[in-house]
């Protein structure tokens, strides 16, 4: 698999594909199987992927434990390991040592390769400002604890040049897709950050899973009128590796068949591959999606769980399919199948989930919507 450039305080190259461990496989229960995540995390690696990222929140926590199993048996040596601070749970210093020596605990290694403060908005921030969070990522840095420091971010562009100047950070995770062009930080924070010399990491390339399968008619068309012939994941994924900007496109697999097609696919990435007629194709696909869209969720799950128990992302996507010409039918009885307190109309309007969204939603009136329509469509 090719490597990519990380920046220029970074002395290794990164894999143009990493591995993300935010929606692994589950049994019927909901919890991790931790055997074909394990199969699935090793496999990757054995094809050249380098970088494996996890969170304190994944999967309840699970997945930093997981993680760690997966890189036993020498599988640790391989890779470059990344997991973030829980930016909601850190109110002092001392915090910050707790939690991050929690996770390494549950990682079961003795140094993190790449640290990054998750999730910064305007009060994460904040909150990291008061609590003199680069003295302590020096102090544990000078212990050995994290080598490379960076962050994820979820919030607007003049925030995130802010960010990138206030300190001497390695490298940077970004949402950015084509979809997600002009979105967050965006096309003009990844070329800043990238100018600033920090490695640029991509997270939901493929939004969630939605630019993957089953596309909207006009958006498959759109692809389909172009010289090349992709699968709508290789369009996607493509589009983000022809950047020389972007350091790592970071994947959340699933099942073993995803990581499969995305190694492969990863196998043919390079820089300035795409051509002319490739670019429109891509312009034009990503108009046609955005017409067509009634939600702009990305089915991160930081509004989950909810605490009356809404499957918000489904009913979101429920929503979206309805809007973009799916059988009606379909829809409803998909919605039918929820269990009550599931379906959007069981939403109380408690607001932690509008808290939460990294996408700035107005979720509940979105789930008024939601309900409304999907009720219309029974006619």
């Amino acid at each position: 698999m090719q490597c990519r450039d990380f920046g220029q305080s970074i002395d290794w190259e990164p894999s143009a594909l990493g591995f993300g461990a935010m929606r692994l496989p589950t049994d019927e229960d909901g919890a991790v199987d931790d055997d074909r995540a394990i199969e699935m995390i090793r496999t990757a690696i054995d094809n050249g992927v380098n970088y494996v990222d996890t969170a304190w929140p994944y999967h309840d926590g699970e997945s930093e434990r997981v993680v760690g199993r997966a890189l036993e048996d020498g599988y640790r040596e391989d890779i470059h390991l990344a997991t973030k601070m829980p930016s909601w749970e850190i109110e002092t210093q001392d915090d910050l040592d707790e939690y991050l020596d929690a996770q390494l605990d549950r990682l079961g290694v003795e140094s993190i390769d790449c640290y990054l403060l998750h999730a910064l908005g305007q009060g994460f921030w904040d909150t990291y400002q008061s609590v003199d969070v680069f003295e302590w990522l020096e102090a544990v840095r000078d212990a050995g604890k994290i080598e490379q420091i960076g962050f994820s971010f979820h919030d607007d562009p003049d925030l995130f040049r802010e960010i990138v100047d206030a300190y001497d950070w390695d490298f940077c995770q970004i949402q950015y897709n084509y979809l997600d062009e002009a979105f967050q930080a965006g096309r003009e924070g990844l070329k800043y950050a990238a100018d600033q010399g920090l490695g640029v990491i991509v997270m939901e390339p493929l939004r969630g899973g939605r630019l993957a399968t089953d596309l909207p008619d006009p958006v498959t068309e759109a692809f389909d009128a172009a010289e090349t012939d992709r699968s709508p994941v290789e369009w996607a994924l493509q589009w983000l590796w022809d950047q020389p900007e972007v350091s790592l496109v970071l994947s959340g697999m699933s099942t073993m068949a995803q990581v499969r097609e995305n190694v492969e696919i990863a196998s043919r990435s390079g820089v300035n591959q795409f051509t002319a007629d490739d670019r429109t194709a891509v312009t034009r696909a990503r108009d046609r999606f955005r017409a067509l869209m009634a939600v702009d969720c990305t089915g991160c799950d930081y509004c989950m769980p909810c605490p009356s128990g809404v499957q918000i992302p489904r009913n979101f996507d429920l929503y979206n399919r309805l809007e973009m010409g799916d059988d009606p039918e379909a829809v409803v009885s998909a919605y039918d199948d929820l269990d009550a307190e599931a379906r959007a109309d069981a939403c109380v309007a408690c607001g932690e989930c509008e808290d939460a969204c990294p996408q700035n939603l107005e979720i509940i009136s979105l789930l008024e919507d939601t309900h409304a329509n999907i009720e219309a469509a029974r006619a």
